[in-house]
């Protein structure tokens, strides 16, 4: 799951950055409003977003206002060091799916992501299904009539990708934004080992469709012939 955080306070963002990703998040860092609003609108590559209220060039409220004005219905927790109730509706009344007051715990962070994001997961299909596969979007299970095996994080989100637009081509760079993030140091190469991955699981499954690889332009997922 890939996230935006958007925190003036780098200290607190990088501390932000190390917890989410240690939880399993793939997760974007910006340091002002602008870049915030820059990255939403740039394509819809994240599952949920953090927006501090206070920050450079542009505040949260604006970025949200802005992301909401585009009919973009992404998860948006706001931080903000500000405790006054007006500020709370404020921030909700202008899209934010939830709010959340410095200091806070991690724990209780990371409780709202889950919540928001599973809210969102909620109101699209839990199975997701091509040919005889089905993925299940709340286990990460990967099943078809003669078993049932358990993806990694990285491996749901890479056939999630692909079983959402099947026989479309998914280029690499699309994988490393939506999965690794811009600014992750991974190799371009370590999404052909999670195809490889993914490969041996569909056939250990004797599923019914296969990933195509297209020279030069990317993969898809697509029916065996």
């Amino acid at each position: 799951m890939r996230l935006l955080l958007a925190e003036d306070e780098k200290d607190l963002s990088d501390a932000l950055v190390t917890v989410l990703k240690h939880n399993n998040y793939s997760v974007d860092a910006v340091y002002n409003g602008q870049d915030a609003l820059d990255y939403l609108t740039e394509g819809d590559n994240y599952d949920g977003a953090i927006l501090d209220i206070m920050m450079p060039k542009l505040d949260g409220i604006s970025v949200l206002k802005q992301v909401r004005a585009l009919g973009n219905h992404l998860p948006i927790l706001m931080l903000t060091a500000k405790s006054e109730i007006d500020d709370r509706v404020n921030g909700l009344d202008s899209g934010a799916d939830d709010y959340l007051t410095k200091p806070f715990s991690m724990k209780e962070l990371l409780a709202r992501i889950r919540a928001m994001t599973r809210r969102q997961a909620e109101t699209t299909d839990a199975i997701l299904s091509f040919g005889d596969v089905r993925l299940d979007r709340s286990t990460y299970q990967l099943s078809t009539d003669t078993g049932t095996l358990r993806l990694a994080n990285k491996e749901y989100q890479m056939l999630e990708m692909l079983m959402t637009n099947p026989g479309q081509v998914i280029s690499v760079e699309q994988f490393m934004d939506k999965i690794w993030g811009y600014d992750s140091e991974a190799e371009f190469n370590v999404v052909w080992v999670y195809i490889s991955y993914l490969r041996k699981k569909l056939t250990s499954l004797h599923a019914h469709i296969q990933i195509k690889a297209t020279r030069g332009l990317g993969y898809s997922v697509c029916m065996l012939p």
